[in-house]
C-alpha cells in the first residue's frame, strides 16, 4: 500500500479546515445589541372618580432576543384626543414582573363633557432609547358621575339585598363583591358539591334609580365584603366606553342563616281502616317543600279547645306524610305542619285541617 507524499496530507487538512472553520479566517461581525426592551402589549387602564390605575407585563427580552438583567425604566404619557402625550410618570422596573402604575387626574382632565384620555408606557434603556409606545389604554376624561352614598346590607331567606341612596342621574351601578373566609381545602370534593365560590364578583345594576339591589348568589355561612360605584355608558367616537365614579367605603356582612323554612302547603287528611276493619287512622300528607336545607316536618294535633300538641317523633318526619294511629272512633282532630330546616329553624305552622276518625 503507497503512502500519500506528507505535502499532500498537509494541503488535504488545510482545505478540510478551509470548509469547517475557514482555516483561521475570522467570521463575518455581528452587530452590537441595541438592548432595546421590547414594546409592552398588554397595558390596560381603568378609572374610579379621579384616579387612574394602568397595569401591564414587563417583557422579559430586548428586541434582540436577549435576556435582560438590570431594571428598566418606563416612561408613563397620557394623550387627550389627538394631541401630545404628555409625561404623567416615570419609575423603574425589573424585567418579567408584574408592573402598576395609579395616578389622580389633575381637574382639567375630571370636568366637562366625557372625552377619550389614552394612556401609554414607554420602555427605555440605559442610553435612553426605546422601541416605541405600547398600544394605548384608553379611559374617559371629563366629570365622573357622584359617588354612591349610604351603602348597607340586609340579609333575607333569598340572599342579600344592597341599599344606597337613589338619585335621578342615568348611570348603572356596580357592586364589586369579595368573599372574606378563608377557603378550606378539602382532600377529595364531591361530584355533587358545588364549585369553589370566586373570591371576588362584580353585578352591574342597569336601573339604579330604586337604590337597591339582591345578590342571590351568596352562600349561608360565608363573610362579604361589598363596594358600589356609579357607572355612565358613554358614546365617544363610535365606541361605547365607560365612566366610573369612585368607589364607596366598603361594607362587610356574615351570611348567617337565620331564616326558617316556608310554611307548608297543601295540607290533607283522611280517615282510613285497615284491612280486616280494625282501630280507625287518620293519613296526612302535603306538598313537599323544594328549599335545599330542609330536614323534615314537624306534625301538631290538638282535640277541641285544647291546646296544640307535637304529634310526631323527636327526629323530624323526613317525607311529606304522616300516619296517625292514635285515635278514636268518632272523635275530631285537628291538624298542621310546620318545616324544619338543618340548622333547627322551624317554620310557622301551616293552615289547620279537621278530620273524624271512622271505622267505616
Amino acid at each position: 500500500m503507497r503512502s500519500e507524499p506528507r505535502w499532500a496530507l498537509t494541503a488535504l487538512g488545510c482545505a478540510l479546515a478551509l470548509v469547517l472553520a475557514g482555516c483561521g479566517t475570522p467570521g463575518a461581525p455581528q452587530p452590537p445589541s441595541l438592548n432595546l426592551p421590547e414594546r409592552v402589549t398588554d397595558l390596560s387602564a381603568m378609572r374610579a372618580g379621579n384616579q387612574v390605575s394602568l397595569s401591564w407585563s414587563m417583557p422579559r427580552r430586548s428586541t434582540d432576543k436577549l435576556i435582560m438583567k438590570n431594571q428598566v425604566a418606563a416612561r408613563i404619557c397620557r394623550r387627550e384626543g389627538a394631541g401630545s402625550c404628555d409625561d404623567a410618570g416615570s419609575l423603574m422596573l425589573t424585567p418579567g414582573s408584574d408592573a402598576s402604575w395609579s395616578e389622580t387626574l389633575p381637574p382639567s382632565l375630571t370636568e366637562g363633557t366625557p372625552r377619550e384620555l389614552s394612556y401609554f408606557v414607554e420602555l427605555k434603556n440605559r442610553a435612553g432609547k426605546s422601541a416605541g409606545l405600547s398600544d394605548p389604554a384608553v379611559v374617559l376624561a371629563g366629570q365622573p358621575p357622584a359617588p354612591v352614598a349610604g351603602l348597607r346590607i340586609e340579609m333575607r331567606k333569598q340572599g342579600a339585598v344592597l341599599h344606597w341612596a337613589p338619585n335621578d342621574e342615568a348611570a348603572g351601578v356596580r357592586l364589586q363583591r369579595r368573599l372574606l373566609t378563608i377557603p378550606v381545602a378539602k382532600p377529595k370534593e364531591s361530584l355533587t358539591a358545588p364549585p369553589p365560590e370566586a373570591v371576588e364578583e362584580s353585578l352591574l345594576v342597569e336601573d339604579a334609580r330604586q337604590g337597591q339591589a339582591l345578590d342571590k348568589s351568596i352562600r349561608f355561612g360565608e363573610s362579604y365584603e361589598y363596594r358600589a360605584q356609579r357607572v355612565s355608558r358613554v358614546s365617544v367616537s363610535g365606541k361605547q366606553l365607560e365612566l366610573s365614579g369612585e368607589w364607596s367605603a366598603p361594607v362587610r356582612v356574615e351570611a348567617i342563616d337565620i331564616f326558617p323554612p316556608a310554611v307548608p302547603t297543601g295540607l290533607v287528611a283522611v280517615a282510613v281502616t285497615s284491612e280486616n276493619g280494625g282501630p280507625a287512622a287518620i293519613d296526612l300528607s302535603w306538598e313537599p317543600d323544594a328549599e335545599s336545607d330542609v330536614a323534615g316536618y314537624i306534625v301538631y294535633r290538638r282535640e277541641g279547645a285544647a291546646p296544640w300538641q307535637r304529634l310526631s317523633p323527636a327526629e323530624p318526619v323526613v317525607g311529606p306524610a304522616f300516619h296517625d294511629a292514635q285515635v278514636q272512633t268518632g272523635h275530631s282532630y285537628f291538624y298542621s305542619v310546620s318545616a324544619v330546616d338543618q340548622g333547627g329553624h322551624e317554620s310557622a305552622r301551616s293552615t289547620e285541617i279537621e278530620q273524624a276518625a271512622s271505622n267505616q
